[in-house]
């Protein structure tokens, strides 16, 4: 059966968002607890590749089916789990990456929407926060997607973020979204 093909994030409006979040209905993962299995065998790459045995997982619809059975658990680890199996994955950053934006509106009445690599749609607010993270190779901005998992925001996103936050001029840099402010200075 062929996957829908994602439709086009700048073509979209706030409703269309909104709307295409609620249809994608997760399989409950908080609410399945088999025993754990063993290894996948599986990596998530920084970059947000998704491997198998070394090799990258070439399907797109693979990589969304495997991102819907993907859960944190409480020590930090990732899992695919189903109603009667949970395997370890091993991600190397966050588990998935911020890889296209749209923003609407200005100041306080902004909203930031993020299409993720694994197609979803995630809109910044206050269940879905935007954070920078000082690492040693430099500040690295993430944004909160489910479960304690984040995404990782793409390069190029980031700088489209900056732009838009210099652009308006604050008293800090950052931005607003579904009424919550994000400082992009790395400062709390």
């Amino acid at each position: 059966m062929p996957m829908e093909p994602l439709p086009d994030l700048s073509t979209l409006s706030l409703a269309d968002i909104a709307r295409l979040a609620q249809e994608k209905r997760l399989p409950p993962v908080a609410q399945w607890n088999p025993d754990h299995c063993g290894d996948s065998e599986m990596r998530i790459a920084r970059d947000g590749t998704w491997y198998h045995q070394g090799s990258p997982i070439g399907r797109e619809a693979m990589v969304r089916l495997f991102s819907s059975i993907l859960r944190r658990e409480p020590d930090g680890s990732h899992v695919l789990v189903t109603p009667v199996e949970k395997l370890d994955i091993v991600v190397e950053d966050a588990p998935f990456v911020a890889v296209e934006l749209r923003s609407d509106g200005e100041g306080r009445d902004r909203t930031l929407t993020f299409r993720l690599n694994s197609g979803d749609l995630v809109t910044a607010g206050s269940d879905h926060g935007l954070t920078l993270r000082e690492t040693p190779d430099g500040p690295h901005p993430y944004l909160h997607v489910r479960g304690g998992m984040e995404a990782l925001i793409a390069r190029s996103v980031y700088y489209e973020l900056m732009n838009l936050a210099l652009d308006e001029g604050g008293e800090r840099v950052g931005l607003w979204s579904e009424g919550a402010f994000f400082a992009l200075d790395g400062l709390t």
